[in-house]
């Protein structure tokens, strides 16, 4: 496999290509990518997709983007200026059964590959679509209370493989999206019902309709389209060092989706409020919805080459960023949502990233990043913006240390001293925060938080196989009630069950028997100190 024929342009491909468009001079750094990703995602696995270009250094990146993600070149054809790409969906199995084994290719010398600086832009081939914005948001609506105490999942749970099928299913364009709803809405119920049994107080619909926590508003968003996180190999200045932090981090690279920004951020439909209204169908208690931050947001979603097409600078995407939540928060609260949590993980990444190798999986890679001071002000600045004005009862904030393997020797270690100014100075109510875990060190550190915010407190951790004792999660709980008192204290996982799709963190079954732990201990510590 992976021929390549020189000639004046009679040749053909040894096979018929099930689609075929041309890329016309850009690169694969310039929206090629993007192209392709939108012809591949259909076809089945072994179908053939023909990729013309007159961009001499696809002939360079094109093989290496094909390697990274499991794609076989099966041909390659020069005709002129104008090179023709044939590229197997998956392993060309079938074909390479057929055929002698190929002679080794000639070493060819390194392709350089430009900076973002350096890389001269072309356009993207894609329609930009007109933003709208609603002349005015609702207001929020009355929802149950959380009692003190309460017990709750931080969002995510694991899905059935059936569900993960038709996920991929619908990315790839091959299941629309009516029939991949009626598939979420049943693996829903399993996760509600799962939560039911166990007894929690607040419900989550587990972020079954997700790819992951964050990347998933990126198939929603007008002007901005999910892409495999190994597309963006020719995205970033230094490919082999990407390369080996991807393999680092046990992450399944080929299944997991970015946001590529090439327009306008806008919020033509829900991003997660149909989640809620189908969820409050389902059960009358209090519901929280997790979104993912607008500082987690704009640090994933900037990228130079597309980003800057539509934004001149990561400052201007985060103006946009911050609407379209707001928008989005807006209306779950006026759904009823009890509780909407921001999620912020690469806050860790920010202030402990610089004293380890260890790093927060794509924010950390892919991120632009400046100095921690810089940073932080900035994520304080945007959370802000973000809430002003909305009912800090019903809003909370998620931090942890990073959440895609069981490896705890690969994810960030540092207590949150680093980041007491901004937790005091955040307007929302709620800190959920990954304690369980001895990476997080010690919960003491918070006592100056300011008295009006709850604390989520993790009692479990979700990444071991052990289960805990209800012993030992009514310890862990007692040492937060003499730090911050009963009353302002909530129970639960470090982290959500299966942050990202294709990877949980546990079974569905041990995820049960965890939260089950917790509410007994609830149980135990209500009565204990009379709530």
């Amino acid at each position: 496999m992976g021929q390549s024929i020189m000639d004046s342009g009679t040749r053909t491909h040894p096979y018929t290509p099930a689609d075929s468009f041309d890329g016309g001079d850009l690169d694969c750094g310039n929206g090629l990518l993007l192209l392709i990703r939108k012809h591949i995602d259909p076809l089945t696995p072994g179908q053939l997709l023909e990729i013309l270009s007159t961009e001499t250094s696809v002939v360079e990146d094109l093989p290496a983007w094909c390697r990274l993600t499991g794609n076989d070149l099966v041909s390659h054809i020069s005709r002129g200026k104008q090179n023709s790409f044939l590229v197997s969906k998956g392993p060309a199995a079938a074909l390479r059964a057929a055929e002698p084994e190929p002679a080794p290719p000639k070493k060819k010398k390194k392709a350089k590959h430009r900076s973002a600086s350096e890389k001269e832009y072309a356009p993207i081939t894609q329609p930009i679509a007109e933003v709208v914005i609603p002349d005015r948001l609702p207001r929020s609506a009355p929802a149950p209370s959380i009692a003190p105490l309460a017990v709750m999942g931080v969002g995510s749970w694991p899905r059935p493989p059936w569900l993960l099928r038709a996920l991929n299913d619908h990315l790839e364009g091959r299941l629309s999206s009516e029939e991949f709803g009626q598939t979420a809405d049943d693996a829903v119920r399993l996760a509600v019902a799962a939560q039911q049994r166990a007894g929690v107080d607040v419900l989550t619909d587990g972020e079954q309709r997700r790819d992951n926590y964050a990347s998933f508003v990126g198939g929603l968003l007008d002007n901005c389209q999910l892409i495999p996180i190994t597309d963006l190999l020719p995205y970033v200045d230094d490919p082999e060092e990407f390369e080996r932090e991807l393999r680092a981090l046990d992450v399944p690279a080929g299944k997991v989706r970015h946001p590529a920004v090439f327009g306008p951020l806008g919020r033509s439909r829900s991003l997660t409020v149909h989640e809620a209204t189908f969820l409050t169908s389902l059960t009358a208690r209090p519901l929280k919805v997790a979104l993912p931050g607008p500082y987690l947001l704009t640090r994933t979603m900037w990228m130079e080459c597309i980003s800057d097409r539509a934004y001149d600078t990561r400052e201007e995407l985060a103006t946009d960023v911050v609407r379209v939540l707001r928008e989005e928060i807006h209306f779950l609260l006026a759904a009823g949502v009890s509780l909407v949590q921001l999620d912020e993980p690469v806050l860790t990444e920010v202030v402990f990233s610089g004293s380890s190798n260890n790093r927060t999986f794509m924010c950390g890679a892919l991120g632009e990043k400046r100095a921690a001071a810089e940073e932080l002000a900035l994520a304080e600045s945007l959370i802000n913006q973000v809430v002003a004005d909305l009912p800090h009862e019903r809003l909370a904030l998620h931090i942890c240390r990073g959440n895609w393997t069981p490896d705890e020797s690969v994810a960030l270690a540092g207590d949150y001293e680093p980041l007491l100014p901004l937790l005091k100075n955040i307007k929302v109510g709620t800190l959920m925060l990954e304690l369980c875990t001895p990476r997080a060190g010690d919960e003491a550190v918070l006592r100056g938080l300011p008295d009006d915010r709850r604390i989520g407190i993790g009692v479990v951790n979700q990444k071991t196989q052990s289960l805990e004792t209800v012993d030992q999660i009514v310890a862990k709980a007692e040492k937060a009630i003499r730090l911050f008192g009963a009353e302002r204290l909530l129970l639960t996982p470090d982290c959500g069950f299966a942050t990202f799709a294709d990877n949980p963190i546990a079974s569905a079954t041990l995820a049960e028997h965890k939260l089950t732990a917790i509410t007994q201990a609830a149980t135990i510590l209500r009565d204990r100190h009379g709530l």
